[in-house]
């Protein structure tokens, strides 16, 4: 739930009418009718033009044989023979990989689940009610959870006495849905730090695809996210009077400094910092991703503050997310109060940007085009893009179906008592796609069920509000289930990681293999519980990860933000004594 473009990858871009298609008809002499057009013919074309060439070059050595005389070109015609057969095949191999636009064939190229699902209903009905012991591993507590939140090691315990004198003040624009927002946010307080400036509430950019007009107040809480910082970074509402008539008035006109990706603090000590001390008050737009992975650890010290402590849901989104997560609580009594939320990524746009191909024909192709004109007008046109469907499903980059995530489940284990959350904008087809779901798991609910026409209308047209009603619940979710990556599950994981002494119960399918599971439509049920039980074993084992070089604390805390316990036991010890 990383912007649009983290969908994409650059290569199966599509549309049905797109370039790369048009590049799969043939001209010239591979044109239908004579000449070498008849090697475009199927498997029996290359048969038949096989057994000429081999009765061809029979004949010449047979011929020769019987005339010694001429025995030396038996080799010259050979190898003469061999050169045009060789080079029928070459024609047929070009002419086969335009035509076909260099898409993938074969296993798990082609959305088979419901016929896979039909085909196990039954099986899976029969032992509704029996709980593995894989399962009953997933509900218990973790023994070995060693790792504990410390921030303050990375910080002064109480900040600085009094913070320094501010060098300018630093307004930046956060893009995108709520936890790009949320990354923009962090990173912000993060540079506001390291450069010493004072850092404005952010402006939120009003995205063509999420289209929420929402303020930083409307989402988050700006009083506690101001008190939560203050020894470290002060935070400001707004650009003092006298400053903004410096500026005529106008925020705009503020100098908007172009910093690319990733940058380094040395970047932002080089060349923002100047700007700033001499302009008093600087601009960047957009702050997505504008600050580099590994960074001093006092920075990554404010990145977790930000992140973990300060940066908390305005006060109607916390009390409405608590009594959701309290209906949730009472409707798992058959597991404990236990349940399992899965972040459900088959919305409409989705299904579009990904390209993928369901089991909806032709009018599910004039959907999706709408669907990719409106929200990306023209991306999905331009010269050079390929369409991959195939490709991108046999590669895992296809959004899972309800029904793939609920075979998935109870194939793991998950009884149909099981209480199960669905975190999800607008799906497609809903009625459709969510029926098979609802089928396994009838304890289903989303917000729309958990929650009344009422209770949920101040939220409704903001796409961020409803999607920070979803994180609560999922936060407290015994297991998460992330079905395609994106923001969402990226800040999820790590923050349950800090919430749950470093470790997260997630299951991250493996969707390369689980394309070329749910592809075999004569599977027998035991034979995909082996497997998804493995592929169960495998999630929790991972279910705690330290932070690698370039990877993002947001998904990792550990270390950055959390100690083991017995280091931190040791140090706590060290200082009182």
């Amino acid at each position: 739930m990383h912007g649009p473009s983290r969908l994409s990858n650059g290569v199966s871009s599509c549309s049905p009418q797109s370039p790369g298609h048009r590049r799969g008809k043939t001209t010239g002499i591979f044109k239908k009718g004579g000449g070498f057009g008849s090697f475009r013919g199927g498997v029996g074309g290359r048969g038949e033009l096989r057994y000429t060439m081999a009765s061809v070059g029979y004949f010449f050595i047979s011929a020769l044989y019987r005339r010694r005389r001429v025995l030396f070109f038996a080799p010259l015609f050979y190898v003469s023979a061999m050169l045009m057969y060789m080079g029928s095949i070459g024609f047929e191999s070009v002419n086969n990989h335009r035509s076909k636009a260099a898409d993938a064939v074969g296993p798990g190229t082609v959305y088979r689940s419901p016929l896979v699902f039909e085909k196990l209903w039954h099986s899976m009905e029969a032992e509704a009610n029996r709980t593995s012991s894989m399962l009953s591993n997933v509900w218990s507590p973790k023994f070995n959870r060693g790792w504990k939140p410390c921030i303050e090691q990375s910080l002064p315990k109480s900040g600085f006495p009094e913070v320094p004198t501010s060098n300018g003040y630093l307004i930046i624009e956060a893009n995108g849905g709520l936890n790009q927002q949320r990354l923009s946010i962090c990173d912000a307080v993060a540079v506001a730090g390291l450069l010493n400036a004072t850092l404005v509430i952010p402006i939120f950019h009003l995205n063509s695809v999420w289209r929420d007009s929402s303020k930083f107040g409307d989402i988050f809480d700006e009083d506690f996210f101001i008190y939560a910082l203050r020894n470290h970074v002060t935070v400001i509402r707004e650009l003092p009077e006298d400053v903004l008539r410096e500026f005529d008035n106008n925020i705009s006109t503020i100098v908007n400094l172009r910093v690319k990706g990733w940058s380094s603090p040395t970047y932002y000590l080089e060349k923002v910092l100047p700007k700033l001390l001499e302009l008093k008050a600087v601009r960047i737009a957009p702050f997505s991703n504008r600050l580099a992975q590994d960074v001093p650890p006092y920075i990554q010290g404010l990145r977790c503050l930000c992140n973990f402590e300060a940066l908390r849901f305005s006060e109607p989104i916390r009390m409405l997310g608590a009594k959701m997560v309290d209906r949730m609580v009472e409707k798992s009594s058959k597991s404990g109060g236990k349940y399992v939320s899965v972040h459900l990524r088959f919305e409409e746009d989705m299904v579009a940007f990904s390209c993928c191909i369901y089991d909806g024909g032709e009018e599910e192709k004039i959907e999706m085009d709408i669907v990719r004109e409106r929200s990306w007008r023209g991306k999905f046109h331009k010269k050079g893009r390929v369409i991959r469907p195939g490709a991108n499903r046999v590669d895992g980059k296809c959004p899972l179906t309800p029904l793939e995530v609920g075979m998935m489940l109870r194939g793991m284990g998950f009884h149909n008592t099981t209480a199960l959350y669905v975190a999800a904008g607008k799906i497609y087809k809903v009625e459709k796609h969510m029926a098979p779901l609802k089928q396994m798991f009838p304890g289903l609910e989303m917000k729309e069920t958990l929650a009344s026409s009422e209770e949920l209308e101040p939220f409704m047209g903001h796409s961020s509000r409803l999607a920070a009603l979803d994180y609560t619940v999922c936060l407290q979710s015994e297991v998460f289930v992330t079905t395609q990556g994106g923001n969402f599950p990226h800040f999820l994981v790590g923050h349950r990681r800090y919430l749950y002494d470093g470790h997260a119960r997630t299951i991250k399918p493996d969707k390369r293999k689980l394309v070329q599971l749910f592809d075999k439509t004569n599977i027998r049920w035991a034979e995909m519980k082996k497997q998804l039980h493995e592929m169960l074993r495998h999630n929790d084992i991972k279910g705690s990860e330290l932070r690698k070089q370039n990877g993002s604390l947001y998904m990792h805390p550990m270390p950055d933000c959390m100690c083991k316990k017995s280091e931190y036991n040791n140090s706590s010890n060290t200082k009182t004594s």
